[in-house]
């Protein structure tokens, strides 16, 4: 399975990763991060597939995938 790293020091909480993840992996986290903005964490309980939707769509690149 594929392994996805978040950094959240990058997150505005615009919850684009979470709109685009077929499994739900992303959540909000109801923690404002460094910015002041609400961010999203990681729900461990599910797996990711790999696709790179949430890579692809998250505009400030918090999000890396490793095979």
């Amino acid at each position: 399975m594929a392994k996805v790293k978040l950094d959240t020091s990058r997150c505005k909480g615009c919850f684009l990763c979470v709109k685009v993840c077929p499994k739900g992996v992303f959540v909000p986290s109801k923690e404002l991060g460094e910015k002041g903005f609400e961010m999203v964490c990681m729900d461990e309980s599910k797996e990711c597939v790999g696709c790179g939707s949430c890579f692809k769509m998250c505009p400030d690149y918090c999000i890396e995938i490793e095979e």
